[in-house]
């Protein structure tokens, strides 16, 4: 279930509360006159089947609510009442598979600003992954993949195409790249500092390496394994499975790859530099691929499935 909390116009209310009212899966309505000050209005709050939710917050932002008033919405983790399971067994649909249109865009704008603190955690990965790649060393490597927040532009790339929002496009793309140049940049530097304190050594990267040589031999699996990722992760954000984000986070070769272009790169050596930028753009055009691929796939199906409920 999730809780809308509206900021209505006095003038808008009736209209809000007719809006609500009709709206299959939701209950628990409230309405409180004139108690809203900043901005002024009445206050207005219900519980809503989460597969009918994506449906009322877009007939509220049409009528206006988003800029004349407030909209907020909240997952309710726990909600003990008769009603509440009724409101979701009369909801169309299954929950799981309902995607908030307006909730996937706030959060992938939010993973997908250029900030200090995303280049600051894509650094940091990268660097952890460097240590990894030199060390041959998989608990580093995953323990890398895990820190780096790149899945975030990524989503936002795919939700931009699916809803064609260039804007977000743009800014997702400028974060993924910019990012990437960034992190790279610094993990040559820090590369060669290593090396200068005998910490890394050329004769360390170009040893075998039975743990992660792979991360500059990109093949056809590199890219069997981002389309699987980029499916599950899309599939984790539109569902809210946090814990599902992690395990994608850490099943592809991005931030390694990145890594190990850029010590490859201090060394001079451009056989691997060329073959971890391969696994790199790989690993990012299949994410790309299967993440658009499986959002489309989702909001064509919902339409289907709301259709045929309407129908019945």
């Amino acid at each position: 279930m999730l809780h809308l909390r509206l900021i209505t116009p006095s003038e808008k209310t009736d209209d809000v509360v007719l809006l609500i009212e009709k709206t299959v899966g939701a209950t628990h309505l409230v309405v409180l006159p004139d108690s809203a000050r900043n901005p002024a209005g009445d206050v207005v709050m219900c519980d809503v089947a989460r597969e009918a939710g994506d449906e009322l917050l877009t007939a509220l932002r049409e009528l206006g609510i988003d800029t004349s008033g407030s909209i907020a919405v909240e997952t309710i983790d726990l909600s003990l009442s008769e009603r509440a399971d009724r409101a979701e067994a009369e909801a169309p649909g299954e929950g799981a598979d309902a995607v908030l249109w307006e909730h996937l865009s706030d959060a992938t704008h939010e993973e997908s600003t250029l900030s200090v603190t995303y280049l600051a955690f894509l650094t940091l990965a990268t660097m952890i992954a460097a240590c990894g790649v030199v060390l041959d060393n998989a608990i580093l490597i995953v323990g890398a993949m895990a820190v780096g927040p790149e899945f975030g532009p990524l989503a936002g790339i795919c939700t931009a195409i699916v809803q064609r929002r260039p804007r977000l496009a743009l800014r997702s793309m400028i974060a993924l790249l910019v990012g990437f140049a960034v992190a790279m940049t610094l993990t040559v530097g820090f590369s060669l500092f290593m090396d200068a304190v005998d910490l890394f050594s050329e004769r360390q990267l170009k040893a075998d390496r039975p743990n992660t040589g792979f991360i500059y031999a990109p093949d056809w699996f590199s890219f069997v394994v981002a389309v699987l990722a980029g499916i599950a992760g899309t599939l984790s954000l539109t569902s809210a499975k946090s814990g599902a984000l992690v395990g994608v986070a850490i099943s592809v070769t991005t931030v390694p790859a990145a890594a190990n272009a850029a010590v490859a790169l201090s060394y001079g050596d451009t056989t691997q530099t060329w073959g971890s930028t391969q696994q790199l753009l790989l690993n990012l055009l299949g994410i790309i691929i299967s993440g658009t691929a499986t959002l489309a796939t989702q909001k064509y199906l919902w339409s289907k499935q709301r259709q045929q409920a309407s129908a019945g």
